[in-house]
């Protein structure tokens, strides 16, 4: 059998009214385009559905059978239409977000405003390096990405919204703490605690090094920005690190920034969507609070594009 909704929708409010004349006009419908879809209703279930009985139209048992079944996948399909228009009204759903280690530092704020607003919607937060929230994108394990170096790549949909300057950072007791500005000429003496490859800290401190042909001694490659962080502060080296993952260590005067030439290095934070992706209300909302509030926010800080 090939019944479709329209047969089942047409049946059932002809079975309701009992009349095709009522059903034709709940439905915005001719009479001779409800009785042709009738027709075709029995043809394919190979039943009479609806006797006429003089003036009166009444169902045949198969046609009550149906109705009832009509019915309840009238009430199914109304009960899926309320469960997609709760999708779309940001009342329920799963928002899969994919975010470079450092986004961590100044994501949650924002996570906690967007579930405040939207309480149903539950946040999937996977926290990686830049090679893995960009295979996230590829392979659609996730709806928005979050990274400072937004792949090049017409496949890819990118929003600016939040600098994310990278600064030199020493123990209060390195010898070069309290200097005025400092040459790129002082780093050939000094070790370089660094991120791991597939770091996109590690990819633009690189580039930008050795566009200048400055020459430094590797130390440890570590994944996080907190093991740097705690390198560093064992003397295992000088770390370069984006300026909002050392608020508490300044504040307590654990770490100090040096004034390396040409520092602080501006990135800039993205946020990434796959262009073939038809965006969820969920991931829609979450991109413009995002971008509206985060860069409102840091808008003193803003570079010019």
């Amino acid at each position: 059998m090939h019944i479709t909704l329209q047969h089942l929708r047409i049946f059932e409010a002809v079975g309701r009214h009992g009349a095709i004349t009522r059903a034709a006009a709940e439905l915005h419908l001719t009479q001779p385009a409800v009785s042709m879809q009738c027709k075709q209703l029995e043809d394919q279930i190979g039943l009479p559905l609806i006797e006429q009985i003089g003036k009166k139209l009444q169902l045949t048992e198969a046609g009550r059978e149906l109705l009832v079944h009509a019915q309840r996948i009238a009430a199914q399909m109304s009960e899926l239409k309320a469960t997609m228009d709760q999708f779309r009204g940001l009342e329920r759903g799963v928002l899969r977000l994919a975010v470079v280690s450092s986004a961590n530092y100044f994501l949650p704020p924002v996570i906690a405003a967007f579930t405040e607003r939207h309480p149903g919607v539950r946040v999937s937060l996977r926290v990686v390096n830049r090679d893995a929230v960009l295979a996230a994108l590829t392979d659609n394990q996730t709806d928005l990405a979050i990274t400072g170096q937004p792949p090049d790549s017409a496949d890819m949909v990118s929003h600016y919204f939040m600098d994310n300057p990278l600064v030199v950072v020493a123990p209060p007791r390195h010898r070069l703490a309290g200097s005025g500005p400092i040459g790129f000429a002082a780093l050939a003496d000094e070790t370089l605690v660094l991120r791991e490859t597939g770091s996109g800290t590690r990819a633009t401190v690189e580039r930008y090094l050795a566009e200048h042909n400055v020459t430094y001694r590797p130390g440890c490659e570590l994944s996080t920005n907190e093991a740097i962080k705690q390198a560093v502060q064992a003397g295992l080296g000088l770390g370069i690190v984006p300026a909002q993952t050392i608020e508490l260590e300044l504040e307590t005067k654990r770490l100090v920034i040096l004034p390396l030439e040409g520092f602080p290095l501006y990135r800039r934070w993205f946020v990434l969507h796959r262009k073939d992706k038809r965006l969820s209300g969920a991931a829609e909302a979450f991109r413009n609070l995002l971008v509206d509030k985060v860069s409102r926010s840091a808008g003193e800080q803003r570079q010019p594009p």
